[in-house]
């Protein structure tokens, strides 16, 4: 079989997503405009480095967030949002664009009240009627 070109066979995990995450249902995305911070490694070391970002649209199982990307952000890192009380909430990156900003995976679904408890700490004009339900 001269001239026949030998068959490269491509694991899933060696995509830039990995199977697990393009077979999941996408939930919708909502406005709102929260504080947060993106908290990383840098060069593998154990001390987490943090950023300033703005949250402009979120859903059960991503986020939209407005950040600076003049530097190297990791393909994994945390989303702290401090004004909701919600700590380190793992994320993959998966898409950044010029304009400042990035499309942000949950390695897990946020709750119900997670996601309220968020909206009610937003400042975008749609969630201007939200409560907290603090007996949940």
């Amino acid at each position: 079989m001269s001239g026949a070109s030998p068959v490269v066979h491509q694991h899933f995990l060696n995509k830039e997503e990995s199977f697990m995450y393009d077979r999941e249902t996408n939930f919708p995305m909502e406005d709102t405009r929260n504080e947060a911070r993106i908290e990383f490694t840098e060069k593998g070391v154990q001390n987490l480095s943090s950023r300033r970002c703005e949250i402009i649209k979120l859903s059960k199982s991503g986020a939209v967030i407005g950040i600076l990307t003049k530097f190297k952000l990791p393909q994994n890192f945390y989303l702290d949002i401090p004004s909701a009380r919600i700590p380190l909430i793992g994320c993959l990156l998966k898409r950044v664009h010029a304009n400042n900003i990035i499309e942000a995976r949950f390695l897990r679904l946020l709750t119900d009240r997670d996601l309220n408890r968020i909206f009610v700490y937003s400042t975008h004009p749609n969630h201007r009627n939200r409560t907290l339900d603090i007996y949940r």
